[in-house]
């Protein structure tokens, strides 16, 4: 079977995965050697399955550099950071975040803009569409687009060395760290092997939703003046919910009709979302309706003290009679 007959079949992913794992197997038992048989696999996977023209792209080789940067980023944000920081002043950086937000917002507006234009307003089918592995003009504009996703995802990781040099270590949270980690090796997967079809759904939501999370930390770098406009923050994290309950909806309705996308990618997808929005729902809810009760209460004590004082009057306004 030729490298163009697997990739035509690679909507059925298990069946593609069967056949390179025979493959592997068979080069073990022949060898036995874990280096050389995790070297074939690789070797199969790159020649079989991956989207040759991501081959000559920088760190879409193999994803070792992209898990190194992940791993690189972690260690900093956890332990050099910290510890660099630890007995200096926390740095300002306010021209630095104006330029940086300002750079995201334009970023994700574009990358918005490409993904209408590149398939999801040419055509794409909002409830199912597979990859296009040719070489036509919107199937390369698709492709270049989801490696300048991937190279944004690795750009991002900056939000959480600001916070590092800001010593806004209470923003520094496990929802923030597994989001910043995990979408560089989401979005190299997604150019190396799918770049196209319903995997772009989620990205392009995504790029709207950063467009306004970008444009909320400009205004907020903007200083004291612009605190005003920042009222909808609120809605900001409900709209964050509102994209990984639409990814969600997707992936069902994928899994259900049967479409001619990969089954195992769509499962993947659909279980990304969950925890995605399992992970924000917990958020929402310590932020901002546990955050209202206690304001609700705060603002009640005063009214409930008077009450009580106005009680003890009433005790005491009754006990003055009975003596007399």
């Amino acid at each position: 079977m030729t490298t163009m007959d697997l990739r035509d079949n690679f909507t059925d992913l298990s069946w593609a995965t069967n056949y390179v794992m025979k493959m592997a197997v068979d080069e073990y038992q022949t060898e036995r050697n874990w280096t050389r048989l995790a070297y074939q696999y690789w070797e199969l996977v790159e020649d079989l399955i991956a989207d040759p023209r991501a081959k000559n792209l920088p760190f879409m080789d193999n994803p070792l550099p992209t898990i190194g940067m992940i791993y690189a980023y972690l260690a900093w944000v956890l332990v050099v950071g910290p510890t660099y920081m630890r007995d200096r002043k926390p740095m300002q950086l306010t021209n630095t975040l104006f330029y940086y937000n300002l750079f995201q917002v334009a970023l994700s507006a574009y990358m918005f803009y490409e993904h209408l234009m590149a398939g999801w307003a040419r055509g794409y089918s909002w409830t199912c569409e597979t990859v296009d592995f040719s070489d036509g003009p919107l199937s390369r504009r698709m492709f270049n687009l989801c490696y300048v996703y991937y190279l944004s995802k690795l750009s991002e990781f900056a939000d959480t060395i600001f916070f590092v040099l800001r010593k806004k270590k209470s923003q520094i949270s496990w929802l923030h760290l597994y989001h910043h980690s995990l979408t560089p090796i989401e979005a190299w997967i997604l150019t190396k092997f799918l770049a196209g079809g319903n995997a772009t759904l989620p990205n392009i939501i995504n790029n709207f939703v950063h467009t306004l999370m970008y444009f909320y930390y400009l205004l907020s770098s903007m200083g004291p003046r612009y605190q005003k406009y920042l009222w909808w923050k609120k809605y900001m994290t409900e709209v964050q919910i509102a994209q990984f309950i639409i990814c969600i909806a997707h992936a069902i309705n994928a899994l259900m009709t049967d479409c001619a996308f990969p089954r195992f990618i769509t499962y993947l997808l659909l279980l990304n979302a969950s925890i995605f929005f399992v992970m924000f729902m917990n958020f929402y809810v310590e932020n901002y309706r546990k955050a209202k009760a206690k304001v609700v209460a705060v603002k009640s004590a005063p009214e409930l003290e008077k009450n009580n004082n106005n009680l003890d009057d009433l005790i005491e306004r009754r006990d003055s009679k009975k003596v007399q």
